[in-house]
């Protein structure tokens, strides 16, 4: 490849994060993996060069750590082309069972730590790479859009990190050149899925048809139809050769089903109450 794109993969020990990694290495592009156990990728490591694999060892939740894996970057290849924000993780449990400190944990990942590595992408695109401007692709759920039965906190950061993902996209200067993209993937084969377990739970709700207690038996026994990992990030990996790319990219024909339910649901809401709406302003 005559101009290999630097890449920016975090959570690249396993799932969507690890086969990135491997895409798009077999693309011929360069590949800045990060992990909290840097050591996961040593097979990886033994496969290809330094000027082709950099590994590093990233906690999101170390705000200091981000900003060294981007002062590296530099230092390594001196620009950045594409980042996949990838790095978090799911819980089970319902809202009312799951420990405060849990969730706050999980939120310190999936919203701070993807947060803090969306804002050193924008200011890394902007400021040190001559032209400005990169692709961003983070991450997100279907949950993101509507929140799960049985995994009410890991809905929540999600949800809030597609509103500040929105809230920046608006604030960029288009001049600066910065694509953004929320991928929204349904229910695919990862490791995650393994390591959900039974998660959090709480007597008031052992009712067996109730949603938290039938998504347990969905994962557990395999009732939910799990997509191919390997053929989502071949998507992904798609997006990141757009032109103009879109904001949001629901990925899984159960992400398209579930964001569509909602999406129905909220505006026959507005249309039946519209008119509640009506004489609100202030009397002129």
């Amino acid at each position: 490849m005559a101009n290999p794109r630097v890449w920016l993969i975090t959570g690249a020990s396993s799932g969507f994060g690890r086969l990135m990694s491997e895409l798009v290495l077999s693309k011929g592009d360069i590949a800045v993996a990060t992990a909290r156990k840097p050591e996961a990728l040593d097979d990886l490591k033994a496969k290809y060069p330094s000027t082709k694999l950099l590994v590093l060892k990233l906690d999101v939740t170390q705000a200091h750590e981000i900003k060294d894996v981007f002062i590296k970057i530099k230092e390594t290849f001196g620009r950045l082309d594409v980042v996949f924000n990838n790095a978090g993780y799911a819980m089970m449990g319902e809202v009312e069972a799951t420990p405060e400190d849990a969730a706050r944990t999980m939120f310190d990942t999936n919203f701070w730590g993807a947060t803090n590595v969306s804002l050193e992408t924008v200011k890394f695109f902007r400021e040190e790479n001559r032209p400005a401007g990169g692709r961003l692709i983070v991450n997100s759920s279907e949950v993101g859009i509507h929140g799960i039965g049985g995994c009410g906190f890991y809905s929540a950061t999600k949800h809030a990190l597609e509103g500040v993902t929105s809230a920046l996209v608006q604030e960029l200067d288009p001049e600066w050149n910065i694509k953004i993209t929320l991928v929204e993937p349904g229910t695919f084969r990862t490791p995650a899925i393994g390591k959900l377990g039974e998660g959090y739970s709480h007597p008031a709700y052992n009712k067996p048809t109730l949603p938290g207690n039938l998504f347990r038996v969905a994962f557990h026994d395999s009732g939910l139809k799990k997509a191919d990992t390997s053929k989502g990030v071949l998507k992904i990996y798609d997006l990141s050769l757009l032109s103009e790319p879109p904001f949001r990219l629901p990925l899984g024909k159960d992400a398209l089903e579930m964001i569509r339910g909602e999406a129905k649901s909220i505006l026959e809401d507005a249309a039946k109450y519209e008119v509640w709406s009506e004489g609100l302003d202030f009397d002129t």
